[in-house]
């Protein structure tokens, strides 16, 4: 039996609420767990201290029989510090679109442009005055 740790939505429409579960990976996603190991409340403040409760220990015992947490399970264990942190791969929709890469590209050749004009400037030999007498 694959175990996932991940979560179980609850609450109304428009108000979620999460369960952190520990479940058979082939049950649905609101469906039968095996056991509630904390909650998620996404509609609270990021450094509210009840946003994230979990019970550390069950998570580990669950981990250690070879449970595998969902992407976003994995990032609330990395910050509680249950987990190590691993490097994630930035998506693809992460990236800018066409224009906006082409604008940044003219905006990086406009500066690079300007700093050579001012480098240029600033080696050329500055005329001194004429003394007037």
């Amino acid at each position: 039996m694959a175990v996932t740790i991940r979560l179980a939505r609850g609450g109304s429409k428009k108000r979620p609420f999460y369960r952190i579960v520990a479940a058979d990976s082939r049950m649905a996603r609101d469906g039968r767990y095996i056991e509630k190991l904390g909650t998620y409340n996404p509609l609270l403040a990021k450094d509210n201290e009840e946003r994230v409760k979990m019970d550390a220990e069950r998570v580990a015992y669950w981990l250690g029989t070879g449970a595998k947490p969902t992407d976003r399970v994995s990032r609330f264990l990395e910050a509680a510090g249950v987990i190590a942190k691993k490097e994630r791969a930035n998506l693809k929709k992460g990236e800018p679109g066409k224009k906006a890469q082409d604008r940044a590209e003219e905006k990086a050749a406009k500066v690079a442009a300007a700093e050579e004009a001012a480098a240029a400037a600033a080696a050329a030999p500055a005329e001194e005055p004429a003394a007037e007498e």
